[in-house]
């Protein structure tokens, strides 16, 4: 590639990072500007700096990971049992009809009953340990991941399945080459709405029955009155959070490299 194409190209994706960070940029700013000339009260939103600098220290002493190792645990055994559910299940329901018409009406009931509310009852059921944190995980997990595989599925180009048969492919292969491909890219979509769901509810269930996680170490702060490590812990989920989902959309794009790109 000539130096100028080269150069181009740099140049594109520094305009593209700075242009993605100045939301993000506009927000530490005020963080620390609001609170450091008296706008803000310093015990209810400390400056940025300071709280960088307080979770810094938990990094130091250890604490942090594990608080970190805890929560991740957590969240990616609660994640692998339901994606591993919801996509069999999706792909069930979304090419056989009579057991979409079956499982449908729990479908949405259980869709549409709230996550959080239903923890007391796995607290009931599975006590306060690791457990019932993890079956709640898988709970709330489930339905993103089993949504968008059943639409994946049943919106499968009808062109590509006539095609298909019409060549005597075998069952097996159908699927594999045929279904499956074509209800990928809304299949890792919904991979991307559980994880963050995942971690979503992983911080609700970790303030009660716990003693580490990302979830219980805000509480805990937060009732101690150390505040910069509230906010400390609040940081750290929001950046594990556009770490899995800048993995995720980077999976996307390797599997499902086929697919035009129609939107530039």
């Amino acid at each position: 590639m000539p130096v100028n194409g080269i150069a181009g190209t740099a140049k594109k994706r520094i305009i593209s990072v700075f242009e993605k960070s100045i939301a993000i940029l506009s927000v530490v700013f005020l963080w620390q500007l609001l609170p450091s000339y008296g706008f803000v009260d310093t015990f209810l939103l400390p400056p940025f700096i300071t709280v960088l600098e307080e979770t810094w220290q938990l990094f130091l002493t250890g604490e942090m990971f594990e608080h970190l190792a805890a929560s991740l645990t957590r969240s990616c055994i609660g994640f692998t049992i339901a994606i591993g559910f919801s996509i069999p299940m999706g792909f069930l329901m979304g090419w056989f009809k009579r057991c979409e018409h079956i499982a449908d009406p729990l479908l949405q009931a259980g869709r549409n009953t709230s996550t959080l509310a239903l923890y007391p009852v796995f607290m009931l059921i599975f006590g306060i340990g690791e457990v019932a944190k993890v079956a709640i995980i898988v709970w709330g997990t489930i339905w993103p991941t089993l949504l968008n595989t059943i639409s994946g599925v049943k919106n499968v180009d009808p062109h590509l399945v006539k095609q298909a048969r019409s060549m005597g492919i075998s069952k097996f292969a159908f699927f594999l080459k045929v279904v499956f491909p074509a209800a990928l890219p809304p299949i890792v979509t919904g991979l991307r709405l559980s994880a963050s769901t995942a971690l979503l509810i992983l911080v609700a269930a970790e303030m009660i029955g716990a003693n580490k996680g990302l979830g219980f170490m805000i509480f805990y702060y937060q009732a101690k009155y150390a505040i910069p490590l509230m906010f400390g812990g609040i940081l750290v989920i929001a950046v594990l959070g556009s770490i899995v989902n800048y993995l995720l959309v980077r999976l996307e794009k390797r599997v499902t490299f086929w697919r035009e790109d129609v939107v530039k």
